[in-house]
């Protein structure tokens, strides 16, 4: 078992050429590029976006994320008058809040920013996240005025390897159409290539049901254990309705527009909670035991999100599939082009 390939962090490795990683989307949305994978048939077929109802099983339910992010990234100053950067993460309790803080703070250390807003830290912890009370004007806030406040004063929190500053049209990118909910600090990006007229279409043929899963920053959180199974899974919240639950519960086929989906649903047919705090790690050794289908990006390499894509068809087919991908010029991450697996 110990050297079991599948338990190996850098079996989860590849090489991605710099100009394959995708920086801005591709207009029209549904112009992207997609990679069908049809297990039964061990086949693959490249197409794009805009015919992705050609391929979905006709007896499916399709199931969404509707969180909505925030923007979760705010610059300010220290009493010192030192610059800081803080992206908020998530709520903890009603007032205390975990964040990611770039500047050196300690327990007690008091940030100021724009509208009236400051924060102190009230907690280090081990894994470099910070934990902080926020106060607007001297009273202690709450996370639906955070977010107001946020709205006004935040940037739209990209992912690293991005490499670029938001901009005004990343409010609208880096959205879904249907996001409800905030409290995400990363998209669902699987959904981010519906364009309006595909979406309506999507629901005219199918029943579609949200849940909703906030995305943590943990998401971009590389696999630094050499085991896979030592990684420390972050917890994001979710809720499930009880229309979605139902579906859950039969045995309908399920479509999961991409990995937050996947980790809600299959989280909930393990617990049976319709909501809290999920921190499910699928990988080959945790395969899927409701989904049936699976839409996604194409993720980093060493993430828990390419293990995920492995606990559906394997780490070798995955890997194979990501080479195929690279060849034929597929754009990669969060504002890239797509897979679905069948």
């Amino acid at each position: 078992m110990n050297n079991n390939p599948e338990l190996l962090t850098s079996s989860y490795d590849y090489n991605l050429p710099e100009e394959l990683i995708a920086s801005t989307p591709v207009y029209p949305r549904d112009h992207a590029k997609l990679l069908v994978y049809d297990r039964k048939t061990d086949t693959i077929t490249h197409t794009t976006f805009k015919h992705i109802l050609e391929f979905i099983p006709k007896e499916c339910d399709v199931f969404l994320n509707d969180t909505r992010v925030i923007k979760a990234r705010i610059f300010g100053q220290k009493e010192s008058g030192g610059k800081v950067e803080l992206l908020f993460n998530k709520p903890l309790n009603a007032h205390h809040f975990l964040v990611l803080i770039r500047g050196k703070v300690k327990i007690g250390t008091k940030l100021f920013f724009e509208e009236g807003l400051s924060a102190k830290v009230t907690a280090l912890n081990d894994d470099g996240s910070r934990v902080v009370i926020f106060t607007k004007d001297g009273k202690e806030i709450r996370f639906e005025d955070l977010v107001l406040i946020l709205d006004e004063i935040g940037h739209i929190p990209l992912p690293p390897y991005m490499q670029r500053e938001d901009n005004k049209e990343d409010e609208r990118d880096y959205q879904t159409l249907f996001a409800k909910n905030s409290g995400a600090v990363a998209a669902p990006t699987a959904s981010l290539h519906f364009t309006p007229e595909l979406f309506a279409e999507l629901k005219a043929r199918y029943h579609t049901y949200t849940i909703t899963l906030h995305v943590g920053a943990g998401t971009f959180k590389p696999v630094e254990a050499k085991k896979i199974l030592d990684h420390p899974m972050h917890s994001e919240y979710y809720h499930i309705t009880d229309e979605a639950a139902k579906v859950i519960q039969s045995d309908r086929p399920i479509l999961a527009i991409g990995t937050t989906v996947t980790r809600t649903v299959e989280y909930y047919i393990r617990t049976h909670q319709p909501e809290g705090e999920c921190d499910l790690f699928l990988n080959p050794l945790n395969p899927p035991q409701r989904v049936t289908h699976l839409l996604t990006n194409f993720h980093l390499p060493k993430s828990t999100l390419i293990m995920l894509v492995s606990s559906f068809i394997g780490r070798e087919k995955t890997l194979q599939l990501y080479q195929e991908a690279i060849k034929e010029k597929y754009r990669f991450f969060s504002y890239g082009d797509t897979m679905l697996i069948l």
